[in-house]
C-alpha cells in the first residue's frame, strides 16, 4: 500500500501541472491528453487505483509530447516570422554596384590625396 500512496502522492500533482500547462496550449490533440490525465484521476477515487494511476500517467506523458510538439510548432512560426524579408536579385545587384562604387571612389581618393 506505501508504494501505491508514494506513486498517487506524485502523480496527482503532476497530473495538476500537466493539466494546467496543457490548458494554455489551443490544440486538440493537447486537451485529449490533458483529458486523459483527468479521467485518470477520477477514476483513483473511485477505487480503480491501478487503472486510475496508469491511465493518468499514460496522459501525462501524452500530454508532455503533444505539448512539445505544440510549443515546437509555436517556436518555428515564430522563428519564420523573425525572418528577414527574401531580397530580390535586383536589391543584390544594386547593393553589389554601390558597393563597388564606393570602393573605386575610395581608391582615387586615396590615389590622388597623396
Amino acid at each position: 500500500m506505501k508504494p501505491l500512496g508514494l506513486a498517487l502522492i506524485f502523480a496527482f500533482p503532476l497530473a495538476l501541472l500537466a493539466s494546467g500547462a496543457a490548458l494554455a496550449a489551443d490544440d486538440s490533440k493537447v486537451k485529449a491528453a490533458t483529458d486523459q490525465v483527468e479521467r485518470g484521476a477520477k477514476r483513483i477515487p473511485a477505487g480503480e487505483i491501478g487503472e486510475g494511476v496508469g491511465e493518468t500517467a499514460k496522459g501525462i506523458g501524452n500530454t508532455v509530447t503533444e505539448g512539445a510538439k505544440y510549443s515546437g510548432e509555436k517556436l518555428k512560426e515564430a522563428g519564420k516570422a523573425a525572418e528577414p524579408p527574401a531580397r530580390t536579385a535586383w536589391g543584390d545587384a544594386r547593393d553589389g554596384a554601390v558597393s563597388f562604387g564606393h570602393s573605386v571612389k575610395g581608391f582615387f581618393t586615396n590615389l590622388f590625396s597623396r
